[in-house]
């Protein structure tokens, strides 16, 4: 969201426009013309100022249309503001008077462009720009108002202070002479003037502090009259626009000491009047000048009245001074818990952001699977804890004292393990601290698994070669028959092949860290060492062999009686001299007959034009002609004479 204008582009008067596009086009285009040269010379000559000087000026516009704000697209607030402090309606007309002008120029230009194509002659064409010229110097000197009156807003705008309102404001705001912009300077570093005098403020002022790391912004608005809004002027407004609008809390001024000049009936009676703008917002009522009178001094009629205030639901009433500097960061940062507060209580209140939350929530409930009640377990030692106390002498120690005590931050690591409830206190340290069937997982491992699964391959292959395993082919082994034991062996024989490949990729690997490796795209494996990894894997294969061979049984070439012939002159050629006899014809490879062939060599010819005019034998000959400048082939002047008249 735009929040100042500062940088809105200078709006340059009619006149000043008008030179500096005209002059712009003399520089920036021909200016010699002959009435000898071609008549399309001519034409595109004044084609081309006409139509730089439309394009000049229709980029002028653009810029200014481009620059200003759409009062439409704008906060509310500034657009209310923009309406009090310059007639939105005039602003509206004034833009919409140079867009108008800007669509005008372009299609002058479009006309006489057009016109200027049909040009009979030199003096034809130039009348004919001059008139372009002149229709646009007309509609640009007619923008004479729009444009000083859009200046005078330009600068008007790069004045007004930069409030944001969506952020987080305080908004001061009182009768006149109450101590609003005093109190503004008191707790910003803003330059704010103040005066013993009313309405020294005539607009908003903004000011920026910090609390508790967050950016707060502080608005002192001018003063109020208690009177209808239809007879305030343009400065009361701007503080009516402000509390109207902005999300933030308010801070009403109030001077007991009526040294302001109104008494404290009608300061009490503006807050009532002005009520309804505090809808939804936050609201304290701030005694100021607590340093005269404060609130116990007053009579009863009057206290009587300040007590009203507070009947309000929400408002808050304090004191301050900023003569005295007293309770004036009390009362900021009071307003500023206060608008925190709310502001959390309106995103509560979102109906969007609780769904969102809600979404992102899942509460799983186990389906139940017979008619036992299982209420939630809570431990007996959770039940058994007081509840925490600070100033408890006999309290529980916190994480956060224990890592204090022990050097802080980066020095100590809080145990996150120590509250677990296990069989074995032990198990809490464990790398692997789950638990099943009342034992903790890591101590199913076997640390010595490795060197136990060696000693097991050892023994095997001793008993292998001893001959354990052998056996007759009719005889049984261990209760199998042979066909069992056949399978037995070539399981076996899989799983230690396929142990042989784990061990040899894992060591590719490692040996791999700095060396090239072929992408998978690129490697090839054929027909053959698929069927065989199928196979591997446990698949049957045949069915897809045997299509794999009666398409290739299909497919296979057949010879013929020509290819017995030539395939005899072949052999012959190639025993006497080496050459083969059927050869096919260049001019016919690539093209389906005689026609398609004249066709290309047409197309051949059409495209080497270009070349031959050039005098290059092809597209990347950059063939020298002699054109050459002379004085490149002309050695050092001898001693004599140069005049060879």
């Amino acid at each position: 969201m735009q929040l100042s204008w500062k940088d809105i582009p200078t709006v340059t008067p009619a006149n000043d426009l008008l030179d500096v596009v005209l002059n712009r086009t003399q520089r920036k285009t021909p200016t010699v013309i002959r009435p000898d040269f071609k008549i399309t010379r001519i034409r595109a000559f004044y084609m081309r100022k006409v139509k730089f000087t439309g394009e000049g000026f229709v980029e002028k516009f653009e810029d200014i249309l481009k620059g200003f704000p759409n009062i439409n697209d704008v906060h509310p607030f500034h657009r209310d503001l923009m309406d009090t402090l310059y007639e939105k309606n005039h602003y509206k007309i004034s833009l919409a008077a140079v867009s108008r002008a800007k669509s005008l120029v372009e299609q002058v230009s479009r006309d006489y462009v057009r016109l200027l194509k049909f040009g009979q002659s030199l003096f034809q064409c130039k009348q004919l720009k001059r008139a372009a010229l002149g229709r646009m110097a007309t509609i640009v000197k007619k923008l004479k108002d729009p444009l000083v009156y859009l200046e005078q807003v330009r600068q008007h705008l790069g004045r007004l202070p930069s409030i944001d309102p969506n952020t987080r404001t305080l908004l001061i705001c009182g009768y006149p002479n109450v101590g609003k912009s005093s109190f503004l300077r008191c707790i910003t570093k803003s330059d704010v003037e103040v005066q013993p005098y009313a309405f020294t403020t005539k607009s908003l002022y903004v000011g920026h502090f910090d609390y508790k790391y967050l950016r707060f912004q502080a608005i002192d608005t001018p003063g109020i009259l208690d009177r209808p809004t239809e007879e305030m002027n343009n400065i009361e407004m701007q503080s009516i626009y402000a509390i109207a609008h902005l999300r933030s809390c308010v801070l009403y001024f109030m001077d007991l000491s009526e040294q302001c000049g109104f008494s404290v009936e009608a300061q009490v009676k503006l807050f009532h009047s002005i009520k309804p703008l505090f809808a939804n917002k936050s609201v304290m009522v701030v005694i100021n000048k607590t340093d005269i009178i404060r609130p116990e001094d007053l009579d009863e009629t009057r206290a009587s009245l300040l007590q009203s205030v507070t009947e309000v639901p929400g408002v808050e009433i304090m004191t301050a001074s900023c003569q005295l500097e007293d309770n004036v960061m009390n009362v900021r940062n009071k307003a500023c818990e206060k608008l925190l507060a709310s502001r959390i209580e309106n995103k509560l209140k979102s109906q969007a952001r609780i769904n969102n939350v809600l979404n992102k929530i899942h509460v799983a409930k186990p389906q139940a699977r017979d008619d036992v009640e299982r209420t939630p377990y809570i431990p007996e030692e959770f039940k058994k804890l007081r509840k925490y106390d600070p100033e408890d002498p006999e309290r529980r120690k916190l994480a956060r004292e224990i890592e204090a005590e022990n050097g802080g931050a980066g020095v100590f690591n809080v145990n996150l393990k120590d509250k677990y409830i296990l069989d074995d206190e032990e198990w809490k340290n464990d790398v692997m601290p789950e638990i099943m069937d009342g034992k903790n997982v890591y101590d199913f491992l076997d640390p010595d698994i490795a060197a136990k699964l060696q000693a097991l391959e050892e023994e095997e292959e001793r008993l292998e070669k001893e001959g354990f395993y052998e056996s007759d082919e009719d005889e049984t082994f261990g209760g199998f028959d042979a066909d069992e034991i056949d399978d037995i062996r070539d399981k076996a024989e899989w799983i230690r092949n396929r142990q042989k490949k784990m061990i040899a990729e894992a060591r590719n690997k490692k040996s791999l860290k700095n060396k090239a490796m072929m992408p998978r795209s690129k490697l090839v494996k054929s027909f053959d060492q698929m069927e065989k990894h199928m196979a591997t894997l446990g698949h049957d294969m045949t069915t897809l062999q045997e299509k794999h061979r009666a398409a290739s049984e299909k497919s296979r070439y057949v010879e013929t009686g020509a290819d017995v012939v030539f395939g005899a002159n072949e052999s012959m050629a190639s025993s006497t001299n080496g050459g083969k006899l059927r050869q096919s014809d260049r001019l016919l490879d690539g093209v389906a007959d005689g026609s398609m062939r004249s066709k290309a060599d047409r197309m051949t010819k059409l495209h080497r034009r270009e070349r031959n005019r050039h005098a290059r034998q092809g597209e990347a000959d950059r063939h020298a002609t002699a054109s050459l400048p002379k004085h490149l082939f002309s050695g050092k002047r001898g001693i004599g004479k140069s005049d060879f008249r």
